[in-house]
């Protein structure tokens, strides 16, 4: 019985690696599938696209009631080379007209952000990028940097007659000549020097940089949630972070 069982127990064992054979020949044959290798425009593409969207978010966010008065991030203060005016108004019994003023300040801000989003999408299309993989693999605000260091000069130029148009809006002015004016009359008496900062200029500076914050914080949002990536190319490019 036992000669009879070694035969077909050998048999068995043949046909068996026969088969591992087959099944390992056709599995060595079948394409591993991977992920298609990024190129640096699709790396540009991305960078630029969740810009965009942060842009967008950022003068969405920004031009909202209290988006900068109430917001400790962005609140713009009593301008810095003013602080004698502000001292002076208050001891002299302006603190009312101060912290309207202050208040005033934000708001002018958050109405020119209103106009700001087209003007930053604007400047991230034109802007040229040599190397998308230096910045897609820097810090978490590589892009943010970027498009701050490229397009500051231009944003400038073109966010300041929004801002005068702001000014104008929510009447800073009016809260700003009282304090001013008290401000000169004390100089008369005490020969100091007279203090005026640009308004126009100062609100621009703090608006833009204000708009940025929220940039970075929603090209850190793309970085680190997927949940974040709402387009293919979003999660193309930022998904590879993830490897």
């Amino acid at each position: 019985m036992k000669k009879l069982l070694f035969p077909f127990a050998a048999l068995l064992l043949l046909s068996a690696c026969d088969t591992l054979q087959d099944i390992s020949e056709v599995i060595l044959e079948e394409p591993i599938a991977t992920q298609p290798a990024l190129t640096n425009a699709e790396v540009i593409s991305g960078l630029k696209e969740a810009l965009k969207i942060g842009a967008e978010k950022a003068g969405n966010l920004a031009s909202a009631a209290d988006g900068f008065y109430k917001n400790e991030l962005l609140f713009i203060p009593f301008p810095e080379e003013a602080q004698k005016v502000k001292e002076t108004a208050i001891q002299y019994g302006f603190e009312s007209q101060v912290e309207q003023f202050e208040m005033t300040l934000n708001r002018a801000a958050e109405e020119a952000a209103k106009e700001a989003a087209p003007i930053f999408v604007n400047a991230i299309t034109q802007m040229t990028v040599a190397d998308g993989f230096a910045i897609l693999n820097g810090e978490k605000d590589a892009a943010t940097k970027y498009l701050k260091d490229k397009t500051t000069a231009e944003l400038t130029e073109k966010f300041r007659p929004k801002v005068s148009q702001a000014i104008e809006t929510v009447n800073l002015t009016a809260y700003w000549e009282p304090i001013i004016t008290k401000y000169n009359t004390v100089n008369i008496l005490t020969g100091g020097d007279d203090i005026n900062p640009d308004l126009e200029a100062y609100v621009t500076e703090r608006a833009i940089q204000g708009l940025f914050v929220h940039v970075e914080a929603e090209e850190a949002a793309i970085r680190e949630n997927p949940q974040a990536r709402v387009t293919e190319l979003l999660e193309k490019v930022f998904g590879s972070l993830d490897n």
